[in-house]
């Protein structure tokens, strides 16, 4: 399926602030994968395609997992906001014709991130944190981070996203800890060579 394609198909089943949100995800992803060496095919696919699954019922979403066989955890189950990352790649590879594992394994993990990312996985997650639609307090700061030191951009996004969804009182998946720690646990290995 080529870009005007997979764009006129995700406009139909989208809102259009989501629509408009992806645009921006994309466009961010390209910017970032052309900085640090990432192919910036795969992260405009990735990009734009990232929330695919989000604007579906969480009812729906949840018949879609089973009937995918996606395994979804209790954590999962209970901040159904989650499931869209592993739900979308299943449709992206489904309903899209996407393939290659690296774009779908950015699509799944873009909530939640997970220990020992990719680079395609890391520009994902962050540009769907800081694309230009995004308006929240420390935006403006990461922004700027992500174009110095894309490891230290998505270490303040998980203290971001942390603090919010403990504010919040929301259960905080584990894979989000594990994301964060193992790039602390790299950058800790770097600082020591």
């Amino acid at each position: 399926m080529s870009m005007d394609e997979i764009i006129i198909k995700l406009k139909a089943c989208m809102k259009e602030s989501r629509f408009k949100h992806s645009l921006g995800v994309m466009e961010t992803s390209v910017i970032l994968a052309r900085l640090y060496g990432a192919d910036v095919k795969k992260a405009e696919i990735a990009g734009l395609i990232h929330d695919c699954a989000r604007d579906i019922p969480v009812q729906t979403q949840l018949k879609m997992a089973e009937n995918f066989g996606i395994l979804l955890d209790d954590i999962e189950r209970l901040e159904p906001a989650l499931i869209h990352g592993p739900l979308g790649a299943a449709i992206a590879r489904k309903d899209y014709g996407i393939e290659d594992e690296e774009i779908l394994n950015a699509v799944k993990l873009h909530t939640t991130g997970n220990e020992n990312m990719t680079l395609l996985e890391k520009i994902i997650f962050l540009s769907d944190y800081i694309e230009p639609g995004r308006c929240f307090p420390g935006v403006e700061d990461l922004r700027v981070k992500a174009f110095k030191d894309l490891d230290e951009a998505m270490i303040c996004a998980y203290d971001s996203t942390i603090r919010y969804v403990t504010e919040k009182g929301c259960f905080l998946h584990p894979r989000t800890v594990w994301a964060r720690n193992s790039i602390l646990l790299h950058k800790g290995r770097e600082e020591k060579t």
